[in-house]
């Protein structure tokens, strides 16, 4: 992922009003990510619940945190009349190190690197298709 800066991220967010853009908080080490390790950037309201489930993004079974509902507002029209779109997430947007670890042998001859890849590959459709349901 390219680095970005506070002006662009808060530009980015096509399903907010000005005022909303005005007062994100971004992520508490946003001065600290490592950008080469990340596929998209992610925070979460720390008032949100967390929940006990699968990530939809990372789709890792064996998750080191917890899943949480994620939701936002659908840019344009749809988003002003209330329309949202939400999937499980991890709490702290880690699938980027999630699908990075080495994931467990399925069987002798079992390629662990095209796996890993496969997985970051799906991570970033993933994200990509969330951000195209915004959109819409």
């Amino acid at each position: 992922m390219h680095p970005i800066d506070e002006s662009a991220i808060r530009g980015s967010f096509l399903n907010a009003s000005l005022r909303e853009r005005q007062n994100l908080l971004l992520p508490a080490d946003f001065g600290e990510l490592d950008w080469d390790r990340l596929d998209f950037l992610g925070w979460r309201d720390r008032k949100s619940p967390q929940l006990g489930a699968q990530c939809s993004w990372c789709e890792d079974v064996q998750l080191p945190n917890d899943v949480v509902l994620f939701s936002t507002k659908r840019a344009g029209a749809a988003g002003r009349k209330g329309d949202t779109v939400g999937t499980l997430v991890c709490a702290e947007f880690q699938c980027s190190a999630n699908v990075r670890k080495r994931p467990t042998l399925a069987y002798v001859g079992f390629d662990l690197d095209a796996e890993r890849e496969r997985r970051i590959a799906t991570l970033r459709e993933h994200v990509a298709n969330f951000v195209r349901n915004v959109q819409s």
